[in-house]
């Protein structure tokens, strides 16, 4: 049986000394944790939670605290779509006030400049949604359009071209070469910016639109079943700004879900980092790699967290970034009020924009802190079915599989002096927050910060098994290609490919159980 935990990483040490921890890989690397206010963790306690968190070999029954993936932060699981919009269990009255109002902003829909409506203008002039919701759709996960044709909806492109050979290097290239880090230099496209938007406001030209075309492919499995996975191929069409560069790269992105999230930004970045095995020095297979992303708050690197590469460092700041970058609406961390727009876009910069009332941001910081608590504390469901024996026979396939290798089933998150919602909880989001090899078939061949184009951050697995209840669909990975659980394992290359083998050839029953235990989670 193969774990997660890991010995201390040999390429590691000089991202913790330049981080702060003199070279000692057994302290923290305090600059990547600027974001929590943490109490440190006594000996005594480090040892309880090292020992909470080690990955169990008994399956004949539930471990204590496993129905509650949260934590104390947990809510019952509901059996309607509202099961991922409820706030953390543990929240106060006065928490929960605030969490309502940051649900406000979370489904506004915003409208183009000049609006009556001051407070809810200054959207685009470039974007792929007019409010958060509508791509996190219930809180939930995205999906491809519906029909060929359709805008991306809850779903879009990034794009990057390579860097140039004489082109500045950013502060986090600079950082990471003084880290000895290894990373692909690339930059926005000069003309289409960082993602393709596909919708616009009035007057102003959309910069085109996504195409997927799928092949579909058999697979064949154990006990005369099989399965089909759909292959996706993307392209652009109608360009709205000329010609697309010969050398663009692509990956697509489906909004995932947003349960869950403050919890896993408590966890110390310590925890994550002693996961972390770049060299595979213990020849398991699994080189998890962290993510290293610029902090726009506090002007310095940390640990890539959130996003399907780890891009951004914390909530705050991928709210942010979604802010300008899918609805163009500009706030204090990224405050062009044009959005995304390149200098090759004259008519979009020059248009309209709401940042020129009271406000001076379109979203000022007290609604981008109300964004970020209510993104911090939307709650993860109770597991369902847990003592199932089935779904128990399945979590001992899980582990015996080597899936524990990548998904990670437990951490401790920091103590914390100002958010009790998410201070020392035992949580269980099946996922290391690491970048790893997913293999050819999973690669978008687009890189972003250490992430080549064939890593991805493991994704949290809690509360995956109530996708089809909240969002009527069960379209799973980056892109929304496996349109089920199965599929989605039947995806797994590269580092996971001994594990999805094993899935292939493993007999049914097993198979059926791992994707009962996963659809309990």
């Amino acid at each position: 049986m193969r774990c997660s935990s890991k010995s201390g990483p040999r390429r590691l040490w000089p991202l913790l000394a330049i981080l702060g921890a003199g070279g000692a890989l057994a302290e923290p690397p305090t600059l990547s944790d600027l974001h929590l206010s943490v109490v440190p963790r006594t000996e005594s306690e480090a040892g309880r939670v090292a020992g909470v968190v080690a990955p169990t070999d008994d399956f004949s029954a539930p471990e204590q605290f496993e129905a509650n993936p949260g934590g104390g932060a947990t809510v019952r699981a509901r059996s309607d779509a509202d099961a991922y919009s409820l706030p953390s269990g543990n929240i106060s009255f006065e928490g929960e006030l605030d969490f309502k109002v940051g649900n406000g902003l979370f489904r506004k829909l915003w409208v183009s400049s000049p609006s009556s409506t001051q407070a809810s203008d200054g959207l685009g002039p470039l974007y792929n949604s007019r409010g958060c919701q509508n791509c996190h759709l219930k809180d939930g996960r995205g999906h491809p359009p519906d029909a060929p044709g359709e805008p991306g909806g809850s779903m879009f492109l990034r794009l990057s071209v390579p860097a140039p050979g004489d082109a500045a290097r950013t502060r986090i290239e600079e950082y990471l070469l003084k880290a000895g880090m290894d990373f692909i230099p690339s930059r926005p496209d000069p003309v289409y910016g960082g993602q393709l938007q596909d919708l616009s406001v009035a007057g102003i030209p959309a910069e085109g639109r996504m195409v997927i075309d799928y092949a579909e492919t058999e697979v064949a499995l154990s006990g005369g079943e099989s399965a089909s996975l759909r292959a996706p191929v993307y392209r652009i069409d109608n360009p709205g700004y000329g010609p697309l560069r010969d050398d663009l790269m692509t990956s697509p992105r489906v909004a995932p879900q947003m349960i869950g999230l403050g919890l896993l930004e408590a966890v110390p970045a310590a925890d994550i980092l002693a996961g972390a095995d770049p060299d595979d020095a213990d020849g398991d297979g699994i080189s998890g790699r962290p993510q290293i992303a610029w902090s726009m708050r506090y002007g310095a690197p940390m640990l890539g967290r959130f996003g399907w590469k780890a891009g951004n460092p914390t909530i705050e700041e991928q709210s942010a970034s979604a802010f300008a970058g899918d609805v163009g609406i500009s706030n204090p961390l990224k405050p062009a009020p044009a959005g995304e727009c390149t200098d090759a876009q004259i008519a979009c910069i020059n248009a309209p924009h709401g940042a020129d009332d009271a406000r001076g941001d379109e979203i000022d910081a007290e609604g981008m802190d109300f964004v970020t608590f209510y993104s911090q504390n939307l709650a993860v469901p109770a597991r369902r079915d847990m003592d199932d024996p089935q779904v128990l026979r399945g979590k001992e396939v899980f582990y015996g599989t080597g899936c524990t290798a990548c998904h990670r089933p437990k951490f401790v998150t920091a103590r914390l002096e100002d958010q009790p919602e998410q201070s020392f909880q035992l949580i269980w989001p099946y996922s290391d927050m690491l970048l790893h090899d997913m293999g050819e078939g999973l690669a978008d061949n687009r890189p972003e910060g250490v992430a080549d184009g064939r890593e991805w951050r493991t994704a949290p697995l809690w509360g995956i098994g109530l996708t089809e209840q909240v969002n009527g669909h069960t379209l799973f990975l980056h892109d929304g290609r496996a349109r089920s659980l199965l599929e989605a394992v039947l995806w797994h290359g590269g580092e996971a490919r001994p594990a999805r083998d094993a899935v292939v050839s493993m007999p049914p029953e097993d198979r059926a159980a791992l994707i009962r235990f996963i659809e309990s989670l």
